[in-house]
């Protein structure tokens, strides 16, 4: 499956300021990836614009920003709501981070019997663990715990194997 050349990486969620500045909230793992791209792009249509980040720094949780060509609170007003994205190779990783863009479809299997659960449909990033929300065969939509006693690997190339509780994926006897 190819993968995208850009992520998600913030929504501009207000502006910061009179000249321009952008307040964004990151969907990084952290706040300092967000702050620390050279580049951040606004999609159009099926175009990614790019706009060099000429300043960013850390405020609370959010990211201030200032970008090139977005020198006023008007200009920055009218991105307001507006996703940013990243390219893939701007975002800092190591050999085992996996981005969740890459997992987004893939198949859910059991580790040991390869029997298949369903399909991972949406990552929700909680403080405990992250969860997936798999759609199995039937239709029914699980919440599953993606915590290493339950998840053997995600692989973006074969997809998401996992050993849950036994009765998991069973309701009354009956598969979900």
């Amino acid at each position: 499956m190819a993968r995208a050349a850009y992520l998600e990486c913030g929504r501009i969620v207000n502006t910061h300021g009179v000249r321009g500045t952008l307040r964004v909230l990151s969907y990084c793992d952290t706040e300092e990836v967000l702050a620390a791209l050279p580049t951040v792009y606004i999609r159009r249509g099926n175009d990614y614009i790019p706009h060099r980040v000429l300043a960013a720094s850390l405020h609370k949780q959010f990211v201030l920003m200032t970008l090139e060509g977005v020198a006023d609170m008007d200009a920055a007003i009218r991105l307001k709501n507006t996703l940013l994205y990243a390219a893939r190779e701007d975002i800092p990783t190591d050999e085992s981070s996996v981005f969740v863009a890459d997992l987004l479809g893939l198949s859910v299997y059991d580790a040991d019997s390869g029997r298949l659960y369903g399909v991972l449909r949406d990552l929700q990033q909680a403080p405990a663990s992250d969860i997936y929300e798999i759609e199995t065969p039937a239709g029914n939509t699980v919440l599953f715990p993606a915590v290493p006693e339950f998840l053997d690997r995600a692989d973006p190339d074969e997809g998401i194997f996992i050993r849950p509780i036994p009765g998991f994926f069973e309701e009354d006897g009956d598969a979900l």
